[in-house]
């Protein structure tokens, strides 16, 4: 039971588009969260350090900071400080992610006051439904609400931050996000028996439940849809490389010219979680395409050179081509076909191959695709929707095609007719 000092009007709460994450371009300091008056937020800033000094990785700071924007908003909308917060702001503010429609934010595009998809307007946006399931490929559409996976993260997220700022004395005396209370008295799995398996204990109180899901790959005839609706050779290079190599898109993406070895068939890739470089095999038509790519933009006046990025824009000036115009690309494939396949389902379809082929082993897998557990692996192992479905179809097909059973032999002393009625032959 809430009690009446505990309970806030969370249906009609409006979170404002306040603040902004900021990039600088300092590697020292790659990213910044700037407050409503576009002032630096330090205790952000100081967490953020605390991460980068334990090795965490440009996209993880970047993925903590945005958590921590939307609680710096939230926490602005119900007028709490940061410093002043208890589990009450906890509870509810996982409630609101749970229940509350996700901010429409406006795209920069329309902030001159036009809007979208009307006469005059500039850009025409085709989207689907919140939550709408792509009659292709089978995925549903982001919803209307936040996911359970961005709930958890953010739930962690906060709690980590919590908990370093009560090391350091500036903010509450009690984390707003606690464990669950079935850990009150340490680490999951405190006084486990070694001899049995490791139990999945509940960590954050308010921690929602992710559901495990199958990845999901792109049949072969759909991605050579994919394929052939490309205009560019570096867009065909690009493709071959991600469903050969299984490579992450910034992984990717961030390769130089001298990370590629056609006489080997190799690639170099910097690997997102450890940041250790590692040469993957490719397939020989991503080779051929890339040869295509870069003598057709060497001949524009592309910077060419051992240390010069590998993929570049098309277009004068050329600058390196980031993940945003990658997935730009990919999206304008994707609209021909009318799905809604993601560059990391690439990914995906890349390991679902190499798993299914019986001359790789498992582990050869695991380390192409660089998974520290090999039961992260193992999922691509597992039957994916679209095989699943072919097989059932191609059940139902051979049940048509059976001869119908014959009927038992009369034995004597029984009546055929009321044999027929128990066994069902005709």
């Amino acid at each position: 039971m809430i009690s009446g000092s505990d309970r806030r009007d969370l249906a009609g709460l409006v979170v404002h588009d306040v603040g902004r994450l900021a990039e600088t371009g300092d590697e020292w300091e790659p990213y910044r969260l700037l407050d409503a008056d576009g002032a630096v937020v330090e205790p952000v800033a100081v967490w953020l350090a605390d991460l980068q000094a334990a090795e965490k990785s440009v996209l993880t700071l970047r993925a903590y900071a945005n958590d921590l924007l939307l609680w710096w908003r939230w926490l602005a909308a119900v007028g709490v400080p940061w410093n002043q917060a208890t589990s009450v702001e906890g509870r509810d503010f996982a409630r609101w992610m749970q229940l509350a429609d996700k901010p429409v934010r406006t795209h920069w595009r329309y902030r001159d006051g036009t809007p979208p998809d009307v006469p005059g307007s500039k850009i025409t946006r085709v989207k689907s439904q919140p939550g709408a399931v792509n009659p292709i490929t089978g995925k549903a559409a982001p919803g209307s609400r936040y996911a359970p996976a961005s709930r958890a993260r953010a739930e962690t997220t906060l709690r980590c931050f919590y908990d370093f700022h009560l090391e350091t004395g500036q903010g509450p005396i009690i984390n707003p996000f606690p464990l669950d209370r079935s850990r009150r008295a340490g680490r999951a799995n405190a006084h486990r028996n070694p001899m049995e398996p490791f139990k999945h204990e509940r960590k954050g109180r308010y921690r929602p439940k992710v559901p495990k899901r199958i990845p999901k790959r792109i049949p072969d005839e759909q991605f050579n849809q994919l394929f052939a609706g490309l205009k560019y050779h570096r867009d065909r290079a690009l493709l071959a490389f991600w469903v050969s190599t299984g490579a992450r898109a910034e992984e990717l993406l961030d390769s130089s010219q001298d990370d590629v070895y056609p006489g080997d068939q190799l690639v170099s890739v910097t690997r997102k979680g450890s940041q250790a470089v590692q040469q993957i095999p490719a397939s020989p038509d991503a080779f051929v395409w890339l040869r295509l790519y870069q003598e057709e933009i060497w001949k524009r006046g592309a910077p060419r050179g051992l240390n010069q990025p590998l993929w570049f824009t098309l277009r004068r000036p050329f600058r390196p081509l980031t993940y945003t115009a990658a997935r730009a690309m990919f999206n304008r494939a994707n609209e021909l076909l009318g799905s809604n396949w993601t560059i990391h389902d690439l990914r995906h379809t890349a390991a679902w191959r190499m798993a299914k082929d019986p001359g790789l082993s498992i582990t050869d897998v695991q380390w192409i695709l660089a998974h520290v557990s090999l039961s992260t692996t193992q999922l691509y192992t597992t039957p994916d929707e679209h095989e699943v479905i072919a097989n059932t179809l191609a059940y139902h097909q051979r049940r048509v095609g059976k001869p119908a059973a014959t009927a038992p032999p009369s034995a004597p002393g029984y009546n055929p007719e009321s044999l027929r009625t128990l066994f069902g032959t005709p």
